[in-house]
């Protein structure tokens, strides 16, 4: 197709509903989710409506707020591409699904969000006033499908694929998938709009375990803590994170490096508690991970007395084994790219997405670029340029043959 997004009209478009989206606060709960909370806070429905809305208004079909916090609708493919024939080779195109989530990261606040612009040559930068995150993650990728999808819309000349489109909740607390309506899904395959600096195609992502480190002490008063044998929970704490290597921590690996991140850490002298995530790009690492911190509990117990119970969790898998059964799926983005005029950028996710669980369930799903950058920080950014590169992926992929 060869379809290059340059229409000023439509940058403009897209640069107003970015700013629009950032304004509202979507902040998800880590805390609440990890106890069933589900989606983690309502005011991710805000934004929902409002999609819902704007869905409605384009005129997709099945449009929908589930109970969950999943925005859902459905775009039929143009008169000009056939329905899918069972076993029958080609023009035909099946579904294909686009995804993006609704939430920020809790990390730092992305409540009353004011963007400002800058110049920088022929881009316009977009960022937070410093006081709160941007939001560009992943309003930036809501925004480049909400163009595209405009973009079709209006211009049915243009022959496209069947579309379906889900906005999720809670894909920063790592439950974005938790509820997510399969029974709605017609597509085999999809791609998430989550990814980072212009051209990033992603394909492969950590595996990714959480671990509950819960230390149980002995209180007594402090005056006679030898005679009593008092246990210092909170010190069998310190002492156990003090264990972790400093070469696998995350702010000290890159590229394919797994790390051992601590997230959280309370307690007092009877009771303690941290939370770590594990990540490594094959299982082996995983679970030497896991060897590590069960040896470190051991040499904590011996040392001080008292009790580490050790509870681990797996969040999502490796997309890439999966994926790599599915060529076709990424011939096609990779066509879109060059299409659209993007030099692709391959680099693995040191982190997950909607897109990792998506897989595991059966519909493989690597992930697009934004044009944002610095994500979960008060110095989060995006490019107005690069955003409008992913709708200009997104249409050359909606357009191309299968």
């Amino acid at each position: 197709m060869n379809y290059v997004f340059n229409n000023d009209e439509y940058k403009n478009k897209l640069l107003e509903r970015f700013l629009r989206y950032v304004k509202i606060w979507t902040e998800s709960d880590g805390e609440a989710a990890d106890n069933g909370v589900f989606p983690s806070t309502q005011r991710q429905f805000d934004l929902a409506r409002i999609l819902e809305s704007e869905l409605t208004a384009f005129g997709l079909e099945e449009v929908q707020v589930t109970d969950d916090c999943y925005v859902y609708g459905y775009l039929p493919a143009t008169p000009a591409v056939p329905e899918p024939v069972e076993g029958v080779e080609g023009p035909s195109a099946d579904s294909i699904l686009l995804l993006a989530h609704m939430d920020t990261v809790d990390e730092v606040t992305g409540k009353d969000v004011k963007p400002v612009l800058s110049q920088e040559g022929d881009d316009t930068i977009i960022h937070s006033d410093g006081t709160t995150l941007l939001g560009g993650d992943d309003k930036a990728g809501v925004s480049a499908i909400m163009e595209c999808l405009e973009y079709l819309i209006s211009h049915p000349e243009l022959p496209h694929c069947p579309l379906e489109v889900i906005f999720s909740p809670d894909e920063e607390t790592g439950h974005g998938m938790d509820r997510v309506p399969l029974h709605l899904i017609k597509s085999k395959y999809a791609y998430t709009v989550d990814g980072g600096a212009e051209g990033e195609l992603e394909s492969e992502c950590f595996n990714a375990w959480a671990c509950t480190a819960d230390f149980t002490g002995k209180a007594c008063h402090t005056g006679d803590a030898k005679a009593l044998g008092m246990i210092n929970a909170s010190l069998m704490a310190g002492d156990f994170v003090s264990k972790l290597p400093h070469d696998k921590l995350p702010e000290t690996t890159e590229d394919h490096e797994g790390f051992i991140a601590l997230m959280e850490i309370s307690g007092t002298i009877e009771k303690a508690s941290a939370q770590f995530l594990l990540r490594a790009f094959n299982i082996e690492e995983i679970e030497a991970e896991k060897r590590l911190l069960e040896r470190n509990a051991n040499e904590i117990m011996k040392k001080y007395g008292g009790k580490i119970e050790l509870t681990f969790k797996q969040q999502y898998l490796n997309m890439k084994d999966e994926l790599d059964k599915h060529p076709q799926v990424l011939s096609r983005l990779e066509n879109a790219y060059k299409e659209a005029g993007v030099q692709i950028i391959r680099k693995p996710i040191r982190g997950g997405t909607d897109g990792s669980r998506l897989t595991e369930m059966g519909i493989p799903t690597p992930n697009i670029f934004t044009g944002g950058h610095e994500f979960h920080s008060r110095n989060e950014w995006v490019s107005l340029n690069s955003m409008c590169k992913a709708a200009d992926v997104l249409i050359n992929l909606l357009s191309g043959d299968i």
